[in-house]
């Protein structure tokens, strides 16, 4: 007896069933009182990059480095007297009373009327203030500071400034910069996770009432699910306690997805298999028995490989990546193990009523039950399924099929080459967001550059160099500050540069070498050596630069070995060189079509211009590693029937099979993700667009038609170099 068997044997006993169950329950119903929450540990403010980033160890040397919060003030009609002089007093209430981790204020109170007119746009419509807090403040701290900001403005102005809207004549008052920025950005997945819970929770039961129409059926999975959930979050929150992991709550959300999506797939490939064996075997012990030794191997290896690839997410450097690996993972493993421990559980007590009101039966039983009511049997179904028909059909257009998959997803994968990126914050807000509304008014009234200059620090030594000369003379920059001695260290100057553009867009990013250059260069001209060593460059645009260098690097380094190690475990389960190529082409062929097909949805019907430079890597980690799920489970049916029939027999059963359940997985897992789509936060609308793309693509395009179309193409060659290819081809012989 297997280890699978003999789990099965434990949990579907008269005793092991409720012990199993009592054993779920207890240790949830611990885990929950005794160790801390998941949401009382998520860190919002966790860094993403490393001390050794170059705008990281830039920002140590500044001291200037605080949070700046600019408040953009607008009136349509023109700021007047009165609206400049409640901005003075503004000024002063701060000043006389500081927000909590204010550092420094402008004292816009202590100047004259004509020298802060001179401040308005040019149009008069605006003005801008700012207030600068701790860099150490956290994105809370900084929002009870902005709140409290908010409350001593409107206790000044006779209107609510920053509650008008924008379109209003009154006077606009919002707040932007990187403190505004950073809060809103925080703000928007603050409850995502409840609220993701909710909406998956619900879709995920209507679905499996829409397909399976049992109200028993559909409940058993998000027990299950809702069992891993609850055993999960306190897991995180005492590792967190512990401060052997971050997380933050993006992480958490997302890991809401991945659960009840993958979580319910687990379900169903066991469920769907019992109800089959149940119109056979009139013992649901021997049932349950024999349908979790069908399908538990390939869902211990589904859950496995999105394990291993979720893991491989340890080597990102960056920190919002590196923070996915463990809740992802260890939701993911501990689902696993509920669904070939605490599903079979609950099918050995629910027994058939599990699929009341269409309980399967064996003929016999069905004969018995016709009897006692004294009704006539059903007559048989003769004609064949549409699993039947379609793995047919394959079997018999094996090359056609095959080839058209390819081309049409081939077709839309080079679509994917014509995506275009961003590493702007802003274009992930919605655009009534307070911080994007401010930095609308500041580009339309002024430079959009000035929300966020960079800083060029150098160490000159003592010594005048004419670098913010040099720096001015370059393409895309609008001013250069005369130098500003370092207070800290007397040998270091820093200059604020004004970029002509948004700070955040590519095209500022692609400045920070420009400007890196202009500044050595200025060094070295003057005579000085090691120049690469005496400059340094600070600020969010900095920060976005190095944000994209190191995202790229973890992509180049997480891909290869998350496609290696899914290589090695095909070749272990299915012990054949040729599967695992081919399986493994499949996958990655879908995932760029997902992206050129995600691209074309979201640039064309979204109306996105970019989508988030991190989406590529994140879909790669879900698409790769779920969508080998399905050709896994597939496959395994198909592995297991060519023992005993010929391989195209094999393959018309093993696609009649599992269509269905993969199907129904499929659509849920599609539709948990795209309820990401749904939430106001764009990186999350496009992964979970594309995520969804990519999920349709690999059950109706790959398993359905491309990998069984493959198989039969390929012929006995498939099991290469196990000794199942002989086995088949001595039972192609024999028939």
């Amino acid at each position: 007896m297997n280890g699978l068997a003999r789990i099965a044997n434990a949990v579907s006993g008269k005793r092991g069933r409720w012990i199993t169950l009592v054993l779920w329950i207890v240790i949830v119903g611990l885990a929950s009182v005794l160790l801390p929450s998941s949401s009382d540990h998520k860190d919002d403010a966790a860094a993403n990059l490393e001390s050794s980033a170059p705008s990281v160890q830039a920002d140590a040397l500044n001291d200037h480095n605080g949070i700046p919060a600019i408040i953009a003030w607008h009136r349509t009609s023109g700021l007047t007297d009165e609206d400049i002089g409640r901005i003075q007093a503004l000024s002063k209430k701060l000043a006389d009373d500081p927000l909590p981790h204010q550092t420094e204020l402008p004292p816009l109170h202590e100047m004259p009327l004509p020298a802060l007119k001179a401040m308005v746009s040019e149009d008069g419509t605006t003005m801008l203030q700012t207030v600068v807090f701790d860099k150490n403040a956290s994105s809370d701290e900084l929002k009870i500071s902005l709140e409290q900001l908010q409350a001593d403005g409107d206790t000044i102005f006779t209107t609510k400034p920053f509650d008008t809207a924008l379109e209003d004549e009154g006077l606009v008052g919002r707040i932007t910069g990187p403190a505004g920025i950073g809060v809103d950005a925080t703000s928007l997945f603050k409850g995502a996770d409840v609220s993701l819970l909710i909406a998956t929770t619900l879709l995920v039961l209507i679905i499996l009432l829409l397909i399976y129409r049992s109200p028993i059926l559909a409940l058993i999975p998000l027990v299950a699910v809702g069992f891993a959930y609850g055993l999960t979050g306190p897991i995180l929150g005492w590792m967190a306690d512990e401060g052997w992991i971050s997380y933050d709550s993006q992480g958490l959300s997302i890991m809401t997805v991945l659960l009840f999506g993958a979580g319910t797939d687990y379900c169903l490939f066991l469920i769907a298999r019992f109800r089959s064996v149940l119109t056979t075997e009139s013992d649901k012990k021997q049932a349950l028995l024999k349908a979790l030794s069908d399908s538990g191997g390939a869902i211990t290896m589904s859950g496995l490989t999105v394990v291993m690839s979720l893991l491989a997410l340890l080597l990102a450097q960056y920190g919002a990546i590196h923070r996915f690996a463990v809740p992802f993972s260890l939701s993911i493993l501990i689902m696993m193990i509920a669904s070939v421990t605490l599903v079979p559980a609950l099918l050995a007590i629910l027994g058939r009523a599990s699929f009341y009101p269409f309980v399967p039966r064996t003929p016999e039983m069905q004969a018995a039950r016709a009897a006692r009511k004294n009704k006539p049997l059903p007559a048989p179904q003769t004609k064949p399924g549409f699993g039947i028909r379609l793995g047919e059909a394959i079997v018999k257009r094996p090359k056609t099929i095959a080839i058209a998959t390819l081309i049409v997803l081939g077709i839309t994968a080079a679509f994917s080459a014509q995506i275009k990126f961003t590493y702007d914050t802003l274009s992930s807000f919605p655009e009534d967001m307070p911080s994007r509304e401010g930095f609308t008014l500041i580009g339309e009234h002024f430079s959009e550059g000035s929300l966020a200059k960079v800083q060029v620090l150098v160490q000159t030594d003592g010594k005048d160099y004419p670098l913010d000369q040099k720096l001015g003379e370059l393409a895309n920059i609008s001013d250069v500050s005369d130098p500003v001695a370092n207070t800290r260290n007397a040998n270091i100057v820093s200059y604020n540069v004004e970029l002509a553009m948004n700070p955040y867009s590519i095209e500022a990013l692609d400045m920070i070498p420009v400007i890196r250059s202009a500044a050595e260069q200025s060094l070295t001209d003057a005579g000085i050596t090691d120049a690469s060593d005496k400059v340094w460059i600070a600020g969010a645009t900095a920060e976005q630069y190095d944000t994209r260098h190191v995202t790229n690097a973890d992509a180049y380094r997480i891909i290869p070995v998350i496609i290696g190690m899914i290589a090695l475990l095909l070749l272990i389960y299915l012990r054949s060189f040729i599967a695992m190529l081919y399986l493994m082409g499949t996958v990655l062929l879908s995932y760029f079509s997902a992206l050129g097909i995600g691209w074309l949805v979201l640039h064309h019907m979204f109306g996105a211009e970019a989508i988030q430079g991190l989406i590529p890597l994140y879909a790669f980690v879900f698409l790769v590693a779920l969508g080998e799920d399905y050709n896994i489970f597939m496959v395994s049916s198909i592995w297991k029937k060519s023992k005993t029939m010929p391989l195209n027999k094999a393959i018309v059963e093993g696609v009649a099979q599992t269509g269905g359940v993969i199907t129904s997985a499929g659509v849920i897992l599609a539709g948990t993700f795209a309820v990401l789509a749904t939430l106001p936060i764009q990186v999350l609308v496009q992964f979970g667009t594309v995520t969804a793309i990519g999920v349709l693509l690999d059950t109706f395009i790959v398993r359905s038609f491309l990998v069984p179309a493959l198989t039969v193409w390929i012929g006995k060659w498939v099991f290469w170099p196990s000794k199942q290819g002989r086995t088949a081809a001595a039972a192609e012989e024999k028939n």
